[in-house]
């Protein structure tokens, strides 16, 4: 690498729970610049599981995002005309946006309702390890175990 990357940059807090998980979870939700939509969904999701859950929203929000989160993912690497999936440790940064992204894919996948009821029943899904997104980071870790014979390809 020629430069350095550039440090990131802090993220302000949401306004109702000031956590900064949340306001990045509401910008992977954006859709056409609509942060208002999406900020209302999310909290309204966040409400809905704390009716079904009888724990904080926020609080379930956080395990959800914990639980989803992948360890190990692999990338493919060319060798001698070869290509191989190596396993590869994923960065906390792109931990949780992995995390993210799959609950919103999976929440998305649902079928019918509004997004604010399949966001809080995917998120709830996920706080109980159960779901399509929890799914989708067993098979990511299932990957990597199964290529860890090309793991010293690792640069």
């Amino acid at each position: 690498m020629r430069r350095s990357k550039p440090e990131r940059r802090a993220r302000r807090g949401d306004v109702r729970y000031n956590s900064p998980l949340v306001t990045e979870f509401v910008n992977h939700l954006l859709r056409r610049g609509k942060r208002s939509t999406a900020t209302r969904v999310v909290y309204q999701a966040f409400d809905m599981m704390e009716a079904r859950g009888k724990r904080d929203g926020l609080e379930l929000f956080e395990q959800a995002i914990k639980n989803v989160s992948p360890l190990l993912e692999v990338k493919p690497r060319r060798v001698g005309g070869a290509t191989y999936q190596v396993p590869v440790e994923v960065a906390p940064d792109r931990r949780t946006s992995l995390a993210m992204r799959w609950l919103l894919q999976a929440a998305n996948s649902r079928s019918g309702k509004s997004m604010a009821e399949k966001l809080a029943g995917e998120l709830l899904d996920a706080a109980n390890n159960t779901g399509s997104a929890i799914k989708r980071r067993e098979e990511t870790h299932k990957m990597a175990e199964a290529n860890r014979a090309f793991a010293h390809y690792r640069w």
